[in-house]
This record gives C-alpha cells, structure tokens and sequence, in this order.
C-alpha cells in the first residue's frame, strides 16, 4: 500500500530537513556549550559537555524533523547559533 501524497514532502525540503537536524543542530550545540564555557567554570563545562552535546544533538534534530518547512528550522538554529555567539562574545568581554 503506498503512503499517502500528502505525508511526502519535497527532495529539497528533505535535505533542509537532514542537513537542519546534523549541520545545524551540531551548530547550536556547540555554541550553547561554548556560551556556557564563557560564563561559567570552563573546566566543568567541558566534562559536562561531553554527555548533554550528544543529546542536545539528537533532540535538535528530532526538532528538525518536526517542522513543515526545512528553512524555517534553519533559520531558527541559525537565529539561536548567533544569539548564543552573543552571549559567547558578552561572556569574554
């Protein structure tokens, strides 16, 4: 039985879709976590890293999967990456 049209979305809203959920769920994890290492104990930061980037990672993409529209999802990890670089930049200022 074939899946229904209107469940399938475009080739190109796939790969927004997929490269949303790697390339830029990767990217608000790692400045969320870098944000984080600028306000707060850096070392401590780092050992905790390493356990909730896996997981922030993998929700950030399950979100991804979850929107209609793949370009509204990278514009919003794109939009969350640069305010957690601004947060970066006021930690170090």
């Amino acid at each position: 039985m074939p899946a229904n049209k209107k469940y399938l979305s475009s080739p190109i809203q796939r790969f927004a879709k997929i490269s949303a959920g790697f390339i830029g769920g990767y990217l608000v994890t790692v400045t969320f976590h870098l944000a984080l290492a600028a306000w707060f104990n850096k070392v401590t930061v780092i050992i905790t890293s390493s356990f909730t980037s896996f997981i922030l990672w993998a929700v950030l993409m399950v979100i991804a999967f979850l929107g209609k529209n793949g370009w509204k999802v990278w514009g919003l990890y794109l939009l969350l990456s640069m305010v957690f670089l601004g947060f970066m930049y006021l930690g170090n200022y």
